[in-house]
């Protein structure tokens, strides 16, 4: 569904998506867009899909790279984490902390990412860890006490753990830590956003590899 002032033809991605799904695209007034989207920034887009399911632990244990948001709860970060996650080679995402979160906002805020990125929410992450661990996984937690990321050479069965922005890593989730990592700072600043964190994070598990 498309908003009426979207210039659909002066975009190219927008002109071939146009052309491939014209017989499915309606075209709305702003009032009947503004309200379809509950209130939410909709740019000129919305798109009626099914209802995103979670991927199963069975299937989050075939992965390399699993980054693991403990108590994360901002739409707006979790959606940063998820994109970057994606983009830099992260192969699943594991939320726990939380009973549930608001799906359809991660996938606004990632930009779609969430749509190709498998994700599930853990109610008990300690035998999450566990089971990880027989299958040689190694943990990693982001701590400002940690070791510079940039001496750091990490296993190619590896898991990132990334804490709130209020109370960093939980006190169960530290205990399974097997290394703390850190980003080192160029000024006297104590930290970064999660969603900034994640992505340096990110990127160099990405390749610096035993």
């Amino acid at each position: 569904m498309l908003h009426k002032k979207v210039p659909t033809l002066k975009v190219p991605y927008l002109k071939t998506f146009f052309h491939k799904y014209h017989d499915k695209i309606k075209f709305l007034e702003e009032k009947w867009a503004q309200s379809m989207s509950k209130g939410g920034n909709h740019q000129g887009l919305l798109v009626e899909m099914e209802e995103f399911e979670e991927t199963i632990f069975s299937k989050v244990k075939q992965s390399d790279f699993i980054v693991v948001l403990d108590g994360l709860t901002d739409v707006g970060n979790i959606g940063a984490v998820v994109r970057s996650a994606y983009a830099l080679g992260a192969d699943a995402i594991i939320v726990s902390g939380v009973r549930q979160l608001n799906m359809a906002g991660i996938i606004r805020s990632s930009s779609g990412a969430l749509l190709d990125m498998p994700l599930m929410i853990t109610a008990n992450i300690l035998d999450d860890f566990n089971e990880l661990g027989q299958l040689g996984f190694r943990v990693y937690g982001a701590s400002m006490e940690g070791e510079n990321v940039q001496n750091v050479t990490f296993a190619s069965k590896r898991i990132l753990v990334l804490g709130s922005e209020g109370k960093g890593l939980s006190g169960k989730v530290s205990r399974k830590i097997d290394q703390m990592i850190s980003i080192e700072m160029q000024h006297a600043f104590d930290s970064l956003n999660v969603s900034a964190a994640a992505a340096i994070l990110i990127h160099r598990m990405g390749y610096a590899i035993k």
